[in-house]
């Protein structure tokens, strides 16, 4: 690799602001707060959302119905009468 070409990859904790849950991981992400954690100081980067707060992976996501949606709209706008095609 060519010297001072590329970004510092250095330990940095990502801190998931919803539910306080911590973690210590490498990246290139420029900080300027730092933290204690675990006896060490890393660089910090605050989250709203991470793997222990997502929907997603928490098992709290909700599933949308999307068939009732397809049937709504065609009793709401199938009986329509389509446009008319223009004189020739």
């Amino acid at each position: 690799m060519k010297q001072g070409i590329h970004p510092d990859y250095r330990e940095v904790v990502f801190h998931d602001m919803s539910n306080d849950f911590k973690f210590v991981t490498r990246s290139t992400v420029n900080t300027r707060e730092t933290i204690e954690f675990e006896g060490k100081t890393y660089p910090l980067v605050k989250l709203e959302t991470s793997s222990e707060s997502h929907p997603f992976y928490t098992g709290t996501q909700k599933i949308i119905d999307t068939a009732g949606r397809v049937e709504k709209f065609r009793s709401k706008y199938g009986s329509r009468t389509p446009a008319t095609k223009a004189a020739e």
